[in-house]
């Protein structure tokens, strides 16, 4: 058995009572969805309808959108359907790789229909409401709970169940470089591949088939990449125009963080990007002890001490004069309150 399964043996006891309970149950994630979010959500549908007969399980995109190309190889993501189309109030709702609704999109109103409520989730949270909940932000990813959820419940993991949790696990660690590839994650990745997972083919389909217009649109933000604080923090940004001018799409754009991040010297990382709707999103990095989750946070976003995320509404200028001096604080403090990784 995975060796942090007994931790969670109360809570996962909770949250296999609401789904025992439960005829029809929605499992949705949150706005912008990565590997994470879709592949742990696609893993977690797998594993009810392996272990209890019966169940209506329905995958939600959070937005009136469609599956990211590079995730759309996931066994089972031409099944996901768009929660602004999804009028039932299930039994249970059950988000996951979030705890906070206002992410949540188009899901939120789902959200409030549903009976009862679950969360599988590995990001900090104050305030986290649910029937039933299992936060663990020591977890690398999503994907880490989805597995040991299914190792608690006995259930059998399919090959199909495998890959879409090694993509959540290898996206969210940054194919294993972020500081939050620990131990448990590689016991993880290991136990997947060992059940059938394919890192060849998820690396092939997520880092190794990029169109031309996304490495146009690579190449221009690249040469945008400015440094400041002595290097130690790197930002760069995609307009609107530039995806009209090389055409390629918004979600194709959600990688490029770690370009910025890449820059030698640099401690963090901001990459923004023009949003439909008068908006801007911005991706953040931390490659050292630096915890860049409260940036996010005032900017109305969230996320871990090393990734995190916000949007706010206005142009690039406008992320930038908000973001920067935020980003600026985070090295005002001494070097000897640091704690680089090691």
């Amino acid at each position: 058995m995975l060796s942090h399964v007994d931790e969670c043996a109360d809570a996962f006891e909770r949250v296999a009572a609401l789904i025992d309970a439960a005829k029809t149950i929605a499992i949705c994630s949150h706005v912008n969805p990565d590997g994470d979010a879709l592949g742990s959500g696609l893993a977690l549908a797998q594993v009810i309808r392996a272990h209890w007969e019966g169940k209506r399980v329905t995958n939600l995109l959070a937005e009136d959108d469609v599956v990211p190309r590079i995730y759309r190889f996931l066994p089972g993501a031409d099944d996901f359907v768009r929660a602004c189309a999804y009028d039932e109030s299930p039994d249970l709702f059950i988000s996951v790789d979030l705890n906070m609704p206002s992410r949540l999109g188009d899901g939120e109103a789902v959200l409030a229909r549903a009976t009862h409520t679950a969360i599988l989730d590995h990001h900090p949270g104050d305030e986290v409401v649910a029937d039933a909940l299992i936060v663990r932000p020591e977890a690398a990813a999503a994907g880490v709970i989805v597995t040991e959820f299914a190792e608690w419940l006995g259930v059998e993991v399919t090959k199909d169940m495998a890959q879409n949790l090694f993509c959540a696990i290898t996206t969210d660690t940054g194919r294993f470089q972020y500081q939050n590839a620990d131990a448990e994650a590689f016991e993880v990745a290991s136990f997947l591949v060992d059940h059938g997972a394919s890192p060849s083919e998820v690396s092939l389909n997520v880092y190794q088939s990029f169109r031309l217009a996304f490495l146009h649109l690579k190449s221009a933000v690249m040469g945008r990449i400015t440094t400041f604080e002595r290097g130690r923090i790197a930002y760069s940004y995609a307009t609107q125009a530039d995806l009209m001018r090389t055409g390629a799409s918004l979600d194709e754009s959600d990688g490029l963080v770690d370009v910025v991040r890449s820059v030698e010297g640099s401690e963090v990382a901001l990459f923004l990007k023009e949003v439909p709707g008068g908006k801007v999103r911005g991706n953040l990095r931390s490659k050292t002890g630096r915890d860049i989750s409260g940036v996010a946070r005032a900017l109305g976003g969230g996320g871990h001490r090393a990734a995190s995320g916000f949007t706010i509404e206005g142009t690039v200028d406008d992320a930038l004069s908000a973001a920067l001096p935020l980003l600026q604080a985070l090295f005002a403090e001494p070097d000897s309150e640091r704690c680089d990784a090691s």
